[in-house]
């Protein structure tokens, strides 16, 4: 086959795009996703014998086998009287269990039982239950196999019935309730004699004919641990006397109880019981309201004070400030604290650096630092209070804070109308703005009230209490129809009053009289159910609902309990935790770093000595040192709490933002050098430069703003403020990359990670709030108030929120959920920046994965976390995961397999070479791919363009370290497949041909715009492109008589590669088994001979390396003239093999700058450059294109030119034109590089088509000179442009433009043919060169003397010289 070389030139503008990612599906506690992750099922429904996901999911791989339980103990139970049940209740049996984790069990009594600890298998075999849920009355199995054929023979059993599966005792015959489902217990029953059977009768079954009879009324026998009512109808439990509810119908068991309690004896809340003191939190409720178990605090390790008779207090919270019990005894007797030398004691108690008695800023709360002062303080501010003599802030005045002694800042105030933000409520008087949250919340938080008014209906009160006609009233049950109007309407009162609940009410809980007739009312705790009678727990815990616990909470029946993480302390509200010590604030205000107590109040200088802003800082509580970014000296400082000790980190570095790995003893910070990237450096690190840094992360950064870490989860996210406005996270190795909040975004400035709470915060100044959402960036929460005016740093301590007001110059707290209970701790007139909360249960973790992970440099932590080794700049990960090598070459492979590709960089094959397997390699494996056939490369963005022949497509990936990341579709064909394919890396245009568009095309980087170069060619077999020069070679197997060949004895050439600076050409001709390498003018034919099997080839800055295929795969290389080498072989498939290095893509031409101003395509020429327009366009001038017109409206052509479709024709899964172009569908959502349009048509400074109307490689206008000319106004009027041509100087008009000055203007009825055609390619003349050079001629006699083999000739382009007809060869051209 004949083959030509054809010498072309593209450049295309650069956008890169990525697809989204789609959110991993998120489930709630007590639910498991499906396996096809779609939704989410509760797990008491997984292998239940019913399939609830649609895939059926919840129902594999369930247990079948199930355990064997042991039997504990046998236990007798006798029935308790027939009250008991008549009113739904059973006894309940406490029993302690230390094999069942201590939990407390529950177990209804008929009779006599044994309790095992064994399993029960369910009828359809997919499901194990407990074997004492079996026959409880209650179906756990789906099939309610575990309830079937239940015999619970009671105690003096005396009726059988449903088919003999149940027998009850006499009590429970003609009792009015129907206990056998086919009802004989209440059959044959005298109606007349019933109540009487219910209390005083015994039931027997007459065994002879078996119908019941009456015995003789019996005297009332109350169980053992029971006594009868006054009225002797009835037995109640001992321990159901006296405790606060009426247990017997004449409510005798709640009289004569004792109202004063002796010594050593606890009153129950109810007033109506007295219980031993000891008996009073020990974790069993002895009072009927359970008050002898609210507000315990069970003794900590360092118990040293005992309150409130229930508390026990750590030293630390002695004396600090805050109350802790309720009776006051923790905060009395507190001898004044002694302040260190060189501080000034406040008279409230604070100790003050000395630094800032006098100082014009009031630090202590009493003010008492500022007064008795000698002279007035030197202010830095223009104003002053007048009489009190503070420095002030003309923000302060008016600011609703008093700041002057005598609050003269605050006097003669104007009333200003506020303009509330997106995210707040504007209170009635207009000068004040609240959350939204708070609005109808229950508190009254605008000084006018307004928050509140209107609000109307309360959602729905509790259903243990009675909703008012008032709609905003909720009153205890008690208290409704009592002959009092407690309701403000008094709709709690008349109406039907007077119906009264009957003695048996269907009522789970309780019976109550309303104006309205008789209700069911819930215990507190319970939610009353749509029937109306049934009572449910509430699950105060669901969702982690605010307020409820500050840490942990735990559901229980009618209640919850608040439990604490371990170093914290439940306080006596039951459900805030407090810290054991003193935590502190780290705060940077302007140039100095401070440090304040959050409980004393005291406020120390750590720094003072910067000149410039301290932006961020850290600190590192095991070392006990404080990290900040110094402006002065571009470093990073620190210093020890003590301020003994002091020095540099890391030296050179730009950098706004900081953060300490104290899991992985490393510091991490943001340089805002190259674009941005993450650095990190080891914290016991001496003090280096920053050519010795680890990088962690380096791509796809616009402009990163802050920086937050969670070692204990080894992940770390960051604020990106570029084009678009993100917060991300990843690894803190940099693995496992993703986006995770992309909205309610303006400018998110510093981030802070809540460990307690799981969610990430974050300070949006254009917005002025702060925001916070999870981690997985979901519930995304915004909290905006008028004192977050322009807030710069956040963090997170417990229950409170912490940030810093730039603008206030404030540093204040609140209530992370909610933003109430707000307090200003620090306030002077330098802006303060970072902030970060001191104390050492902040880092404290249970793991350290670096200690024992060998690291030869640094050790980072993975999500896990896990240990991660990582290397300096210029040095290589070892093969053993640990060790960093010297990285001499930075060239690489990327060799391609069917469905991986394999990273190799070129240096190790020094060190290892005839290896039997892969060298040191990063094995990147191809999702969703089905045959990958070719590949390019871009480094500047790491973009990986890949044909699949098993999807017709061309796909990107983006290559991580650990692997490639999908970023969609480039090209989507239809039956089609690519078959040749090359990158051009300054615009990131992609030159391709496909087999049923045999033709060479190029597609802007976006997807967008595809032009057609040469039409109708033939099939493609290799395209190779050099950006700088402007030169583009193809092969094709058929001749074209006006493409001239540069070479033309090639028999199966393929891997196409121009020299680093694009004067030669190689390829490897898999036929003959030989590297080939040329001039691009022709001269200079060399050959390697490699031996059967070539299949591949790539070039390194003069190195070859090709591949060879026989009965393994082995990839070669040769870096002399003479010898070539075996690297490696393998078992795996190679189908391509590329090379690249930072020089084989360094430069820039006339596309690189904005695109050379083309709106739609850029290409490069030697010397110059051309615009074209895409296939549907025409240009409207040398760099600005148009939709044509050539088709009908609501249509548009193919890329043949010839035929038009309707839009809807386009991509809808039908190939419709002949060449399959309207199923060319991009995916992409990406961003097209803009040209502005010109408004008149600038002054050519580079080729153009002479006609702009053809559409193919007409010789006509093929110029021999591509060196292009400032193009004069006085030679072609401004409306072309000069060229040269066969050594004269010509013009090449624009479009619309004719004449040899270009001095016609064309009728616009002309312009439509002439744009069709229009070829953007500007080519320069390849000087013909003669035959190969003597020292070849015998290769070449050989080769001639093959009949398919033809003579090695160039034609000169300019002369429409070429091959005609058709020929087996296949021929090289170049395109210029």
């Amino acid at each position: 086959m004949a083959f030509c070389l054809l010498l072309c030139i593209a450049i295309l503008e650069i956008t890169v795009l990525s697809a989204a990612a789609q959110t991993p599906l998120n489930c709630n506690l007590g639910t498991k996703p499906c396996k096809d992750g779609s939704e989410c099922v509760l797990h008491q429904h997984v292998c239940d014998g019913e399939a609830d996901c649609r895939d059926g999911s919840d129902e594999e791989d369930c247990t079948v086998a199930c355990s064997n339980g042991r039997a504990l103990f046998e236990y007798l139970f006798k029935c308790i009287h027939s009250y008991l049940r008549r009113n739904g209740f059973y006894s309940i049996v406490f029993i302690n269990f230390t094999v069942l984790n201590q939990e407390r069990v529950y177990f209804k009594v008929f009779t006599c039982f044994i309790i095992h600890i064994g399993q029960f298998l369910c009828a359809h075999g997919k499901k194990c239950i407990d074997q004492r849920q079996v026959c409880d009355g209650v179906a756990q199995c789906q099939d309610r196999s575990d309830e079937l054929d239940c015999l619970n023979s009671m105690e003096g059993c005396v009726h059988h019935c449903d088919n003999k599966t149940r027998c009850l005792p006499d009590t429970f015959l003609c009792d009015g309730e129907r206990d056998c489902l086919d009802g004989t217990d209440e059959a044959n029953c005298d109606s007349d004699s019933t109540d009487y059977l219910k209390s005083h009768h015994n039931v027997a079954e007459d065994s002879n004919n078996g119908n019941a009879t009456m015995s003789a009324p019996a005297p009332l026998k109350c169980p053992f641990g029971t006594k009868p009512c006054r009225d002797r109808i009835e037995c109640v439990l001992y321990n159901h006397v006296c405790d606060g509810e009426a247990d017997c119908k004449d409510g005798s068991d709640e009289e004569e109880c004792i109202l004063e309690c002796e010594r050593g004896q606890f009153q129950c809340a109810h007033g109506k019981k007295c219980i031993d003191q000891r008996q009073v939190c020990d974790g069993v409720a002895q009072c009927q309201d359970r008050s002898d178990e609210l507000d315990c605090l069970k003794p900590m390790e360092g118990c040293v004070h005992h309150c409130d008779k229930t508390r026990c207090l750590p030293d630390t919270f002695l004396c600090d400030g805050e109350r802790d019990c309720l009776d006051g005894t923790d905060e009395a007797n507190c001898a004044d604290e002694s302040c260190n030398s060189g501080e000034f004691r406040c008279t409230s108690g604070q100790c003050l650096s000395v630094s800032m008695r006098c100082d014009g800023h009031p630090d202590c709360q009493d003010r008492s630092d500022e007064e008795s002062c000698t002279e007035p303080p030197q202010c830095t501010t223009k104003l002053r209070c007048p009489q009190s003599q503070e420095c002030l802030l003309e923000e302060w005045v008016c600011d609703r804070e008093q700041d002057c002694k005598d609050g003269s800042d605050e006097k003669n105030c104007t009333m200003v109308q506020l303009k509330c933000g997106d995210f707040q409520w504007a209170c009635t008087s207009k000068s004040q703005c609240v959350p939204k949250a708070w609005r109808c919340d229950g508190t009254k938080d605008c000084a006018d009230e307004s928050d509140e008014a209107g609000c109307g209906q309360v959602a729905t009160c509790p259903s243990h209490q009675f909703q008012c006609g008032s709609t905003w009233e909720c009153l205890d049950t008690a208290l409704v129809c009592n002959t009092v109007r407690n309701c403000a309407n008094g709709s709690d009162e008349g109406g039907n009053c007077q119906a009264k609940c009957p003695d048996k009410t269907q009522c789970a809980h309780n019976c109550y009289s309303t104006p309205h007739g008789t209700r069911c009312g819930c215990k507190a705790g319970y939610r009353l159910q749509e029937d109306t009678v049934s009572c449910v727990d509430i699950d105060e815990c669901e969702g982690g609902r605010p307020g409820v616990c500050s840490h942990l909470c735990v559901n229980t029946q009618g209640s919850f309990q608040c439990h604490c993480y371990p170093g914290y302390l439940l306080e006596s509200d039951g459900r805030r935790c407090k810290i054991t010590g003193e935590p502190y604030l780290l705060a940077s205000v302007q140039t100095e770093l401070f440090l304040f107590g959050l409980r004393s109040s005291s406020l120390d200088v750590l720094v003072s000595s910067a000149k410039k802003a301290i932006l961020s800082l850290d600190y590192d509580w095991r070392d006990q040192k404080v990290f900040w970014v110094s402006l002065d000296s571009e470093s990073i400082k620190w210093s020890s709490l003590d301020q003994k000790k002091r020095g540099t980190l890391v030296k050179g570095i730009k950098s706004d933002c900081i953060a300490v790995d104290w899991v992985g003893r490393n510091l991490y910070w943001i340089d805002g050098i190259g674009g941005g990237r993450i650095i990190a450096v080891g914290l016991n690190s001496t003090i280096i430069n920053s050519m010795d840094l680890t990088v962690i992360l380096d791509e796809d950064f616009e402009q990163p703003l802050s920086l937050a870490l969670l070692p204990q989860k080894g992940i770390m996210f960051w604020s990106e403020i570029g084009n678009e406005v993100k917060i991300e996270r990843a690894g803190m190795d940099g693995s496992e990359r993703r986006v995770v909040v992309s909205h309610s975004l303006s400018w998110p400035g510093g981030l802070a990670v809540d460990t307690l709470g799981e969610r990430i915060y974050w300070t949006d100044e254009k917005l002025r709030c702060i925001g916070s959402a999870n981690l997985d960036g979901g519930d995304i929460e915004l909290l905006q108030m008028m004192e977050t005016t322009n807030p710069f740093s956040v963090t997170v301590y417990n229950d409170l929120i912490y940030w810093s007001d730039t603008r206030r110059r404030t540093i204040q707290r609140a209530h992370k959920i909610t933003g109430k209970n707000r307090k200003v701790l620090l306030k002077r007139p330098g802006q303060p920046f970072g902030l970060k909360i001191i104390h050492p249960l902040l880092q404290t973790s249970n793991e350290r994965p670096c200690e024992n992970l060998r690291c030869s440099h640094l050790c980072v932590l993975g999500p896990g976390p896990k240990g991660v080794c990582k290397c300096p700049s210029g040095l290589l990960l070892a093969e053993d995961g640990l060790t960093c090598s010297n990285l001499v070459n930075s060239a690489f492979l990327l060799v391609l397999s069917p469905t991986v590709v394999t990273q190799i960089y070129l240096q190790t094959m020094h060190s290892a070479v005839d290896l039997k397997s892969w060298p040191e390699h990063l094995a990147l494996p191809l999702p969703n791919v089905n045959e990958a056939a070719m590949l390019d490369y871009t480094l500047q963005d790491q973009t990986l363009y890949l044909a699949d022949s098993g999807q017709s497509s061309v796909v990107l990936f983006k290559l991580k370290e650990t692997g490639l990341v999908p970023r969609g579709q480039f090209l989507q064909l239809k039956g089609d497949t690519v078959t040749a394919l090359a990158l051009d890396w300054i615009t990131l245009s992609v030159y391709w041909s496909s087999t049923k568009q045999p033709r060479l095309q190029v597609t802007s980087s976006s997807g967008e715009h595809t032009a057609v170069l040469i039409q109708d060619i033939g099939s493609l077999e290799s395209i190779a492109l050099h950006p700088l020069s402007g030169r583009l070679c193809f092969t094709n197997l058929a001749k074209q008589g006006k493409v001239a060949p540069v070479w033309k004895d090639a028999f199966q050439p393929t891997s196409l590669t121009f020299s680093n600076k694009g004067n030669e050409i190689y390829w490897a001709d898999i036929g003959y088994g030989v590297i080939g390498s040329v001039r691009v003018d022709g001269t200079g034919y060399k050959e390697f001979k490699t031996g059967d099997g070539l299949t591949a080839f790539a070039l390194s800055n003069g190195m070859l390396l090709w591949v060879t295929d026989s009965d393994t795969t082995k990839v070669w290389y040769r870096d002399d003239p003479l010898t070539k080498k075996l690297w490696f072989e393998v078992n795996t498939e190679i189908v391509s093999l590329k090379a690249y290095s930072k020089s084989s893509q360094m430069g820039s031409n006339l596309c690189s700058d904005g695109n050379g101003d083309c709106s739609h395509l850029c290409l490069a020429l030697p010397g110059g450059r051309t615009c074209r327009c895409a296939h549907d366009h025409y240009p409207v001038n040398v760099t600005y294109c148009a939709p044509d017109q050539h088709c009908p409206a609501g249509s548009r052509p193919c890329l043949d030119g010839h035929t038009c479709f309707p839009l809807e024709k386009f991509c809808d899964g039908h190939p419709d034109c002949s060449d399959t172009s309207d199923e060319n569908c991009v995916h992409l959502k990406g961003k097209s590089v803009k040209a502005k349009a010109p408004n008149q048509l600038p002054s050519p400074s580079f080729p153009i088509p002479a006609d702009p109307g053809s559409t193919s490689l007409d010789n006509s206008w093929l110029v021999r000179n591509l060196e292009a000319q400032q193009c004069s106004e006085k030679h072609c009027n401004g409306n072309g442009e000069c060229v040269e041509t066969n050594g004269g100087i010509s013009c090449t008009c624009g479009l619309g433009y004719s004449g040899d000055s270009c001095q016609n203007q064309l009728t616009k009825t002309m312009q439509g043919p002439l744009i069709y055609g229009a070829i953007g390619l500007c080519a320069a003349i390849v000087v013909i060169s003669v035959l190969a050079a003597v020292v070849k001629r015998k290769t070449a006699n050989t080769r001639r003397a093959n009949p398919v083999a033809k003579q090695t000739s160039m034609i000169e382009l300019e002369k429409g010289e070429g091959c005609e007809g058709a020929s087996p060869n296949s021929d090289f051209a170049e395109v210029q």
